[in-house]
């Protein structure tokens, strides 16, 4: 669910002008190395902001999401200030962010928090961008020029119940399986 802090920041960062869909972003080696859900970028490899962004929403790719945050805002640490800073200015008085992809934390790293209502409120910001929606609620995308295939995480409920529009599923071992919808 970290994700949809990432892509509510970029999003408006993009309504800013600051950046724009259409940037090209240059995977670092960091993001790379990241696992768990991804679409195995390779450092050196180029991409639009737009098909990282695809990445990121539909297919929960870590990778992807890590690529997004360095461009966004230079750095991971820049980017990760940002999302807690943000989360604030949101009520989300319960969450604090120590991730940009959402994975479990290393050795010496602290694990996300949340609440089901801090998520509500950053859901109700994220209603604002009509692209998120469209990203969200998209069951099955192409990535790589058609090559690989973004599975939405969310393509059950998608094709189950008509009209559903994401917005985003998440698992964690001590969290369990979490929805926002």
């Amino acid at each position: 669910l970290v994700k949809m802090m990432v892509a509510l920041i970029t999003l408006e960062e993009i309504k800013s002008g600051r950046i724009s869909l259409k940037d090209y972003v240059k995977i670092s080696s960091w993001a790379s190395r990241i696992g768990g859900h991804q679409v195995y970028l390779k450092q050196g490899e180029i991409f639009q902001l737009s098909e990282l962004m695809k990445a990121t929403v539909i297919g929960s790719a870590n990778d992807a999401a890590v690529a997004v945050a360095e461009h966004v805002l230079g750095s991971n640490k820049g980017f990760l200030k940002r999302m807690n800073v943000r989360a604030k200015e949101l009520g989300m008085q319960k969450t604090r962010f120590y991730s940009v992809h959402g994975l479990p934390p290393g050795r010496n790293q602290k694990i996300d928090v949340s609440t089901a209502y801090d998520f509500y409120l950053l859901a109700l910001e994220l209603l604002k961008h009509p692209k998120f929606l469209d990203w969200s609620s998209t069951r099955l995308e192409t990535f790589r020029k058609g090559t690989f295939q973004l599975l939405n995480t969310n393509h059950r409920l998608i094709k189950s119940y008509q009209g559903m529009q994401g917005m985003k599923t998440g698992y964690h071992r001590k969290a369990g399986f979490n929805l926002v919808s």
